[in-house]
């Protein structure tokens, strides 16, 4: 026991940490309500009321959020356009170190591709996604950059579930990443229900 006490407390203080770092709502409260919980079983063994009662407090406050998150309904709307414009050129542009890492080799480009479309969530832009069409209704994936504060998978859901008709009207059969070089882009995928085939991550529609 007096090995495994430590463990809970520094397990406690690295979730806590952790949680201060990440920069989406929903994981900084469930990795802080992890963080909580092992203080409180620390506080426990210690005997320590007032690391119970402070971590009891952040657990309730945590909760509460997270029960406010799930239940609150957002407004998603996805709008089209044909080329960049200021608005999308200052998107890429503050965005542009974090799309580097998710699609290294996305190059805005004066061609227009087949199926380009942001969605906006609570009237704030949370995605861009540009594919190219291909004669057999495969859509090879450009860019489909979802900003850290989003990154909560409805985006996805909207896109792959909500818009399948608008997707299907276009043509499209089949959604496919030619290359995933990111892990987390990877698992966010697999998510949605792609499949790995060699390099590339198909989803049919």
């Amino acid at each position: 026991m007096q090995i495994l006490i430590p463990i809970f407390g520094y397990v406690a203080s690295i979730l806590l940490a952790i949680s201060l770092l990440v920069n989406n709502d929903l994981k900084f409260r469930w990795i802080n309500t992890g963080g909580c919980l092992f203080f409180i079983v620390y506080g426990i063994f210690l005997g320590a009321f007032p690391i119970i009662l402070t971590n009891s407090i952040l657990l309730l406050i945590n909760l509460f959020y997270l029960v406010k998150i799930y239940k609150t309904e957002e407004d998603f709307d996805m709008i089209e356009f044909t080329n960049g414009g200021p608005l999308l050129r200052k998107f890429f542009k503050f965005y542009a170190s974090d799309i580097k890492a998710y699609f290294p080799d996305y190059v805005q480009s004066p061609k227009e591709s087949d199926i380009q479309f942001v969605v906006v969530r609570d009237m704030v832009i949370a995605n861009v996604f540009v594919a190219d069409l291909q004669k057999d209704g495969s859509a090879h994936i450009r860019i489909n950059y979802t900003v850290p504060k989003y990154r909560d998978y409805k985006v996805g859901r909207y896109i792959f579930e909500n818009e399948r008709k608008y997707l299907n009207s276009k043509g499209v059969k089949e959604i496919v990443y030619n290359e995933v070089p990111n892990k987390q882009h990877e698992r966010f995928l697999v998510k949605m229900g792609f499949k790995k085939t060699g390099n590339q991550f198909k989803k049919s529609l």
